[in-house]
Formats: C-alpha cells, sequence, structure tokens
C-alpha cells in the first residue's frame, strides 16, 4: 500500500509541533492536524498566558515592598484590562513561530478540522482523508473537572477560560493547591483579588517536600491568600463554595484540579488503542501504542505533564515512526525536571528527600539555605534553600526553593544527565555575585559535612611537618 504522508500528526500543541517539525527537517511528507488554534495549550492557555500574568502580579507586589529597600512607591494601581491585554499581546507575539504559515515553510501540511482516526493509516478531516505509514497522536490534555454537585450548573473558570476575564474578581475561589492553583491563587492576589485556596491534601504542593511547599505556603499567606487544606468541597452553590468545615463565599470560582488526557471521539478506543487507568495513551520506551502504526507524545501521555517533557518525548515519537523498522531509540525519561512559578519558585529534578525515604533508597541529605548567599543579601531575596538528595557525590534528586530557583536547578539537571557528581560542581567558576553561585556553595556544603577524617587527619600531620622544613 502507498500512503500520502510518512507522518500524520494528530494535535499542533508542543509535542504536535515539534513531531511535524522532525519529520519536516527530515524531508519527509507530513501531515499536521489541528482542532482549535495552533500552539495548542501552552501557547494559547498555559505558559505564555500563565507567566505574563505573573510577571504583572509580582511587578505589583514588588512596588508594594519597595519601602524596603529605600524607595517609596506612595500607592500602587493595578489596571486589569490593561494587565489582560498584555497577556494577550504576548500570545500574539509568540503565535507566528507555531503558524500555519511557518510550519507551511517548513514542509509541514496543515489542515484545520476535527480529526477521527478511521484506521491504523487513516485519519479524516471533514471531507478530507490523510494516509500516513505513521500516526503521532499529540492531542494533549484538558482541565479536569470532578463531579462534585452544583458545579456543573454554573459557569467557573479553568486554566483554559480564566483568560476571557474583564473584570479583576473582588473574590475568588481556587479549588487545587497543585501548581496551577498555587500560581494563578498568587498571582490574583498580588493584582487586588481576595482570594482563599482549597484543597482536600494536608499541604499545598503535595508533590514536594514539606520543607519546600511551606517557604510558598507562608509567602501565599503573606499575600492574603486564606489557605483551606484539608477542606473536602461537599458542593458548590450560588456563590459559595460548601466544605465540611464551613461556606466559602466567592465572585469567581476557579477549578485548578489537575488535567485529564483528551483521548476520546476521535476513534482511538475504537481501534483499540490501550488507555492507562489514568486515561493517558499507554505506550512503550519508543513512545509506539499498542497499535503498531501509532505512536503518541506529550500530555495525553504523561506521567509529565510538562511543555518541554512533551518536546522530548516529541522526538522519540516522530524519529521511531519514520526510522521504523531500521532504528528505534529507547525514551530517557529519568531526569525530568520542573518549575512552580510561584514566589518564591519552587523547583526540583529526580527524587526528594520524603521520595527516597518511602523508597527505602540510601541516601544523604544536604541543606544549603540561601540566606548565606551574598548575592541573595544584596537583593533581598533570602528565602528558601537548595536540598540536595545523594549517594556519595552522586545527585539522586535536588530541590530548590527561591528567587531564580528555576534557574538554579539547572546544574543538578546538567549533572544528573551526565554522570556528573558533586565533585565536579566544585571544579565551575560561577561570576560572582550570582544568583548560580549557590549551586557551587551547596555542593560545598555537601563537601563539608561528608569530609573524609582520614585524609584530613594526615594532612594535619604532614602540615605539621612541613612547618619545621626551611
Amino acid at each position: 500500500m502507498r500512503y500520502d504522508n510518512n507522518l500524520a500528526v494528530i494535535g499542533a500543541g508542543s509535542a504536535g509541533l515539534i513531531s511535524a517539525l522532525i519529520a519536516g527537517t527530515a524531508r519527509a511528507k507530513v501531515t499536521l492536524i489541528e482542532r482549535d488554534a495552533m500552539g495548542g495549550d501552552c501557547l494559547n492557555t498555559g505558559c505564555v498566558p500563565s507567566k505574563t500574568l505573573i510577571a504583572s502580579a509580582n511587578l505589583a507586589a514588588a512596588a508594594r515592598r519597595a519601602g524596603a529597600y529605600g524607595v517609596h512607591a506612595e500607592s500602587v494601581s493595578v489596571d486589569f484590562p490593561a494587565v489582560m491585554a498584555r497577556v494577550h499581546d504576548a500570545i500574539a507575539t509568540i503565535a507566528p513561530k507555531d503558524s500555519v504559515e511557518r510550519y507551511g515553510t517548513l514542509g509541514v501540511d496543515c489542515v484545520l478540522g476535527d480529526a477521527e482516526i478511521v484506521s491504523p493509516h487513516e485519519v479524516r478531516v471533514g471531507d478530507e482523508r490523510v494516509t500516513a505509514r505513521r500516526i503521532v497522536v499529540a492531542s494533549g490534555a484538558g482541565p479536569l473537572v470532578p463531579p462534585i454537585p452544583g458545579l456543573s450548573e454554573m459557569d467557573y473558570l479553568t486554566s483554559e477560560n480564566i483568560w476571557s476575564l474583564e473584570a479583576l474578581p473582588r473574590r475568588l475561589v481556587v479549588l487545587g493547591a497543585g501548581p496551577i492553583g498555587c500560581e494563578l491563587a498568587q498571582a490574583f492576589a498580588r493584582l487586588g483579588s481576595d482570594v482563599t485556596l482549597v484543597d482536600m491534601a494536608e499541604r499545598v504542593l503535595p508533590r514536594e517536600d514539606p520543607d519546600a511547599s511551606e517557604w510558598v505556603a507562608k509567602s501565599l499567606r503573606e499575600d492574603g491568600i486564606d489557605i483551606r487544606v484539608s477542606a473536602a468541597v461537599t458542593s458548590v452553590g450560588s456563590g459559595a463554595v460548601e466544605t465540611a468545615a464551613g461556606s466559602i463565599p466567592f465572585d469567581q470560582l476557579l477549578v485548578a484540579l489537575g488535567r485529564r488526557a483528551r483521548t476520546s471521539g476521535f476513534g482511538l478506543t475504537e481501534l483499540g488503542v490501550d488507555l492507562n487507568r489514568d486515561g493517558t495513551i499507554q505506550v512503550d520506551k519508543h513512545m509506539r501504542t499498542s497499535v503498531r502504526s501509532i505512536f503518541a507524545a506529550g500530555d495525553v501521555v504523561g506521567p509529565y505533564q510538562f511543555t518541554h517533557m512533551a518536546s522530548h518525548q516529541a522526538w522519540y515519537a516522530s524519529v521511531n515512526a519514520l526510522a521504523d523498522p531500521f532504528w528505534r531509540f529507547a525514551l530517557n525519561e529519568s531526569v525530568v525536571p520542573w518549575t512552580t512559578f510561584t514566589d518564591p519558585e519552587l523547583a526540583r529534578v529526580g527524587l526528594s528527600a520524603e521520595e527516597a525515604v518511602a523508597r527505602g533508597i540510601e541516601h544523604g541529605v544536604t541543606l544549603y539555605p540561601l540566606d548565606d548567599l551574598d548575592r541573595a543579601i544584596a537583593e533581598g531575596r533570602t528565602e528558601g534553600f537548595i536540598k540536595l538528595v545523594t549517594k556519595g557525590d552522586k545527585v539522586l534528586g535536588a530541590t530548590t526553593v527561591g528567587a531564580h530557583a528555576g534557574e538554579m536547578i539547572q546544574p543538578f539537571v546538567s549533572a544528573m544527565t551526565t554522570g556528573m557528581g558533586l565533585k565536579d560542581l566544585l571544579g565551575i567558576i560561577h561570576p560572582y555575585p550570582g544568583f548560580m553561585e549557590a549551586t557551587k556553595l551547596a555542593a560545598g556544603q555537601w563537601r563539608r559535612e561528608n569530609a573524609p577524617e582520614g585524609l584530613l587527619n594526615l594532612a594535619r600531620v604532614l602540615n605539621r611537618w612541613t612547618r619545621r622544613l626551611p
């Protein structure tokens, strides 16, 4: 059988765009199908708008605390429509990079419409029939909305539709204290909303070590956020969330309880593609599904629903789809970093100390507080720490909390990826004074705590002896 395409890609988010880009660069014939907006969630409703909003919110917060730096801003006012206009300007500025026009110049045939996989090698888009030797599913994920009584009868916000707000909510209740919930709760509080953050977990950011999530919780409280943890929502009524501990009134309700893979409505289950228990697509280490001709990548696969992980998976999905059966490359997801863009930021790679204990892994823990860092002291940003989980001098995991934590995690990502140890990191020169210097100082803290006493005692004897030499 002959096919029109080497590759058909469903979804033009991060994973789909990278898959199509790789295929086009390899001079393959590729068709990219998108039902909504090019760029997917990251550009239109996720990373780009949220970080743009956070930048405005952080600037407002910095202005309010300027007095501590000897700079007096007598009053701070927020023009919320202007803030949201800036959000949409950022999207519009980046959008050409992900546009149909750009991808057309890269050799990708872009088709807009709803895709339906009708056979292992055929996708129907309206009246158009697209055949391909291999298919990559990169359909992404959407907000998870639980069956809370009363919720379906009301207008609520999610990370998808919150960007259509025209007025700042006076009272905002955020359901979910994970990364999305914490980021948006803090941003809206700093812009002037009265925010309540609700979660049934025992603490905010429950995937992180308790001491790390507590730094974020402390900052959220300082921004005036009312944090209600261990609070299961029983129902949602007219203008109020009901919990066992009482009623919480709101003007707007944001549901930020995670994301669910988009796997229904376009023929996957009908074709026999196996799913995991959480609804994501089941793939092997080469990103192939249970149907030999179909591969998948990105949020629809998980378990890490990050833009950078989607791009990473997309390389393996597209290259393996094109190279099959001549070559195969196994996905390496042993080193996956992430950042929660609260203030302070929280970033992690590898094991947390709590996970190492739970798994019974032999390890050591080194803690370097940022209030020791000269640049942090100069900037008045001493909150947070670097926490290393190690075995010998090898990094099993790292957590960074503080200003620029998302950048400070990178040396440990590189060390884990390349096999470098903390002794190697001690040999790296960083400009002084800088926040990145903290990574070397953390390695130095580990060195002091694991100093070879036998060699140090020998050095003491040798130095005593050499003092007698001419």
